[in-house]
């Protein structure tokens, strides 16, 4: 009997890209399962406990028996602590109805594009940036723009590049501030521009905010709270980098009022919604005392002043001052080995997790991604084998 041939996978399945960060930090952890010692560097996660108010708030909750479904827009406590948290610290008046809730911030930024982007329309985006949002636009069958982040503009965009690539056809533009993976925040001078051009366009915009609270001696300015914008804007965060909640998986956006039915039935017909008691946990993260969140920025500065020290006084590395987030992306074009190479043998030979900034973007060549969301011990650690690593590649050729 002839046998029919196996299924075959559909076309748009090759169009879904991945994050490196999470085959690196696989092969890692296999590494350590060998017996190796292994400095992660590679997973952009805080290595912070959830604050305990947090994670107390979520097991009363769960206590009371708050673990049934809920709106799939959200809680109404949840999304109004939302509002009144964009009030303050953005000063964005927006209604708790324009307020959508899900399972991290990744469903909303995937929704976001599904919702407004036909075939053929096209999308910009930071390059180098968080590669899911080209693995986002390919598969909703967008043509994803890139806009250059120039290293020599403190990995911030030109005007003139944005304004090459705004268009009629242009159907979102996506903005990321604080950057990753460049933690580059971009001056309100240069995001007031840069409304102004949107404006004169068809376009949407989404601002990524998620490292927001991330910041070292700069402010921090949103596109959203902008004369115009707020309309136009889906601001986008959530509690996974802020509150230490990366496995809560919980992000939220304020979104045209257009946009709130559709994204609704999006998260309808994925996720349903976000269990009760990690939005009862959301609502002690942003209500309760952000102590801690001081206390942990003021930590993740100590530890940039630490690896910038430490890769600048490496050969052949040279790393700009990263203003937010926990990044540092240095430029390794003079270590005689590619990028790409470079970050596996670190990782096969010197036990040092990271990543190779291609994977953020063509822009990204010749550099490398640094998360230091890791403790000081850890990073000297890295630095010295990296230091002894590079020490003895043959630089003359």
């Amino acid at each position: 009997m002839a046998l029919t041939p196996a299924p075959g996978l559909a076309e748009s399945a090759a169009r879904l890209g991945t994050e490196s960060a999470f085959s690196v930090l696989a092969r890692a952890k296999e590494l350590e399962r060998l017996g190796r010692s292994i400095v992660h560097l590679e997973i952009g996660e805080p290595d912070f406990p959830t604050p305990a108010h947090i994670a107390e708030a979520a097991i009363d909750a769960i206590r009371r028996g708050e673990t049934h479904y809920t709106p799939s827009a959200g809680l109404k406590e949840f999304r109004e602590a939302i509002a009144a948290d964009l009030a303050d610290s953005r000063a964005i008046d927006v209604s708790p109805d324009r307020i959508l809730v899900s399972n991290g911030a990744k469903p909303l930024l995937f929704f976001t594009i599904l919702a407004v982007c036909d075939p053929g329309d096209e999308i910009v985006y930071p390059d180098p940036g968080f590669p899911i949002y080209e693995s986002a636009i390919r598969w909703a069958g967008g043509v994803p723009v890139p806009l250059p982040l120039r290293e020599e503009l403190d990995f911030t965009f030109s005007l003139e590049d944005l304004s090459e690539r705004l268009g009629a056809r242009t159907k979102l533009v996506i903005l990321n501030s604080p950057n990753n993976p460049t933690g580059a925040v971009i001056p309100a001078g240069v995001l007031r521009a840069a409304r102004d051009l949107i404006l004169q366009t068809p376009a949407w915009v989404l601002s990524d905010e998620v490292y927001r609270r991330i910041a070292y001696d700069t402010e921090v300015v949103s596109i959203a709270s902008m004369p115009g914008m707020l309309e136009r804007c889906v601001l986008l965060d959530g509690l996974s980098k802020t509150y230490a909640m990366t496995g809560w998986r919980c992000g939220y956006a304020a979104v045209p009022e257009t946009l709130v039915e559709p994204l609704t039935r999006f998260i309808v017909n994925s996720v349903s919604c976000v269990p009760a008691f990690v939005q009862a946990a959301g609502v002690a993260a942003l209500t309760g005392p952000q102590e801690t969140v001081a206390a942990m920025v003021e930590e993740f500065h100590a530890r940039r002043d630490l690896v910038l020290s430490g890769l600048n006084a490496l050969p052949g590395v040279w790393s700009r001052v990263p203003q937010g987030a926990f990044y540092a992306f240095p430029d390794v074009s003079k270590v005689p080995l590619g990028a790409e190479e470079l970050a596996d043998q670190l990782l096969e030979k010197a036990g040092v997790a990271l990543l190779a900034g291609v994977g953020f973007g063509a822009c990204g060549a010749d550099h490398l991604r640094i998360s230091y969301a890791n403790s000081r011990d850890r990073l000297e650690v890295a630095l010295e084998r990296m230091e002894k690593f590079l020490r003895a590649l043959d630089y003359e050729h």
